[in-house]
């Protein structure tokens, strides 16, 4: 008890000395934001010294618990008991939080023991939709959203930005069109609200968007139902757009850079990703305290900085990121043009284009073809390697393109970006270094970051299948279907659960790394395999 005594008295010390950052979740625009903002709940600033115990303590074992709890009793209640009771040797601090927070429920995805693999695919629908959110009665950090939604699963409660596109393959498979639209109405929700789709419908995760697959969303909407029922999007497409070209216009050769656009030497405007906030990640904020210890003190806004756009990027953490793929803390996020993103934005304008032109709005798709060639141009200039034959990501220090062979890099062939011969080459190289006996790995280095090696993601398993296909290479991609949904299917009749990650390399073991135990449900995994075998049917041994 005396050491947790001294822990407390360490830990105040710090907070007094700006030691440990808390200002942490600030939104675009602070000022207006703050003052929009001013009654969410928000753990890390109504009580920081209590937040910033049962964090560093982790006594919840899950540094996304506490920030998913409610209090049950007024938030200065609770600080004028911390107050009282800290102070006492024989405090206990897992039982104050025990006795003044409630935990949100589980999640059960465990439908019936033995259940057929795709029985259960299509059953799990049920198990992970949320309906609409109704006002709390309780202070929440939860963002309530109007209709319907599909959660992944385990400790991730809430909707996830691009993990719900994935997750949309599925429920179209599966014929969940009023599902699917209902999502779409929620992120239509969400752009009208803050002006963007945030990482997820969480204030702690409010400070940073995800891979832009909005327009993606809307016209798989299109294309399964009616072009004519993706037009209502029409205003949040281009409030999206907005967002991610934000000070597009001000950018100069003496001032290159924006938020999430960059001006490159020759005019051409690329971007990246960024987030916002300059403390530890509320979710993360052990790891994130840990991790900048050994920085001096003015060093580490910036390396929160960079942890926020990895998280932006849904690679956290990939070597991908990192100067030097041994030190986590050389990650450097904001200073790469990743070629998945400039790739959604393409799409983002080819598919203004094509809905202005529907729209009546001929002038606005003239002015969307000529961004989308323009950003395509761009691509190929910036991204394609032709040492490495294959699309990598651009450094913007030293204007030099990445070492790094990834499963990003087949994004321009998922978006039709590449020509014949470099997508010829791109599958010889995809092939030589990404992969595996279980599918397609993130990156070829072994690390112990989640976004490496040995682990292959759902996500990167679609879009490399669909871009083989747009280029005519059916049996590679038809093969890479067939050994992912094996696995999907050998793991299952192991565990009787879905996960939301796999090792692909040595596909006897299960996947690792990462700031959490990998989770089960899951909302992507379930929505690719459904597609995957909506195309091939069951996986062949």
């Amino acid at each position: 008890m005396e050491f947790m005594k001294r822990l407390r008295l360490f830990v105040t010390a710090l907070l007094l000395s700006g030691g440990l950052m808390l200002e942490g979740c600030t939104l675009p625009e602070p000022a207006e934001e703050e003052k929009k903002r001013d009654t969410e709940y928000a753990p890390w600033q109504s009580f920081p010294q209590l937040f910033a115990e049962v964090q560093g303590e982790n006594i919840l074992h899950d540094g996304k618990a506490f920030v998913d709890y409610q209090p049950v009793v007024p938030i200065e209640d609770i600080r004028s008991y911390y107050r009282s009771q800290s102070a006492d040797t024989t405090f206990d601090l897992a039982a104050f939080v025990s006795e003044y927070f409630v935990a949100p429920p589980a999640t059960n995805t465990h439908i019936v023991e033995g259940l057929e693999f795709a029985v259960h695919l299509d059953s799990v629908w049920a198990i992970l939709t949320r309906p609409a959110d109704q006002p709390s009665p309780l202070p929440s950090t939860l963002i309530p959203l109007p209709n319907p939604y599909v959660v992944p699963g385990g400790r991730f409660r809430e909707i996830y930005y691009w993990d719900s596109y994935f997750t949309m393959q599925g429920l179209v498979a599966s014929g969940e069109m009023d599902l699917v639209k209902s999502m779409l109405d929620n992120f239509a929700y969400l752009i009208d609200t803050l002006g963007y789709v945030p990482n997820g419908n969480r204030t702690y995760l409010a400070t940073r968007s995800q891979p832009p697959f909005f327009s993606s969303m809307v016209m798989l909407y299109g294309e399964a139902t009616s072009i004519k029922n993706a037009l209502p999007y029409l205003p949040q497409l281009e409030k999206e757009y907005a967002f991610w070209m934000a000070g597009a216009s001000d950018l100069t050769p003496a001032k290159p850079e924006g938020t999430r656009v960059v001006r490159l030497p020759d005019g051409e405007l690329l971007n990246r990703y960024h987030g916002n906030g300059s403390g530890p990640r509320p979710e993360s904020w052990r790891e994130d305290s840990t991790l900048a210890a050994s920085l001096p003190a003015e060093a580490r806004p910036g390396l929160y900085r960079e942890l926020r756009a990895a998280c932006e990027s849904g690679w956290d953490f990939s070597t991908r990121w990192f100067a030097d793929v041994n030190d986590f803390n050389s990650i450097r996020t904001t200073r790469i043009l990743p070629v998945d993103l400039n790739s959604l934005l393409y799409h983002l304008e080819r598919s203004l284009a094509i809905l202005h032109a529907e729209a009546g709005h001929p002038n606005r798709s003239i002015e969307f073809n000529q961004r989308a060639q323009d950003r395509s141009e761009a691509i190929r200039k910036y991204f394609w390697s032709e040492e490495q034959g294959y699309f990598v990501d651009f450094v913007l220090d030293g204007q030099t393109r990445s070492p790094y062979i990834t499963a990003a890099g087949m994004f321009p062939l998922y978006f039709r970006l590449a020509s014949n011969l470099e997508a010829q080459q791109a599958l010889a190289t995809w092939q030589e270094h990404l992969r595996r006996p279980g599918g397609v790995v993130a990156t070829q280095t072994a690390s112990h970051q989640q976004w490496d090696a040995p682990n292959g993601w759902a996500p990167l398993q679609w879009v490399s299948v669909v871009g083989l296909e747009n280029y005519g290479f059916q049996a590679e991609a038809r093969a890479l279907a067939n050994d992912w949904l094996r696995l999907n299917q050998r793991v299952y009749a192991q565990t009787g659960k879905m996960m939301e990650k796999y090792n692909v390399v040595d596909i006897t073991l299960p996947a690792g790394g990462g700031e959490y135990p990998t989770q089960d449900g899951f909302g992507w995994t379930n929505g690719v395999a459904l597609g995957l075998m909506k195309k091939y049917g069951q996986p062949q041994e």
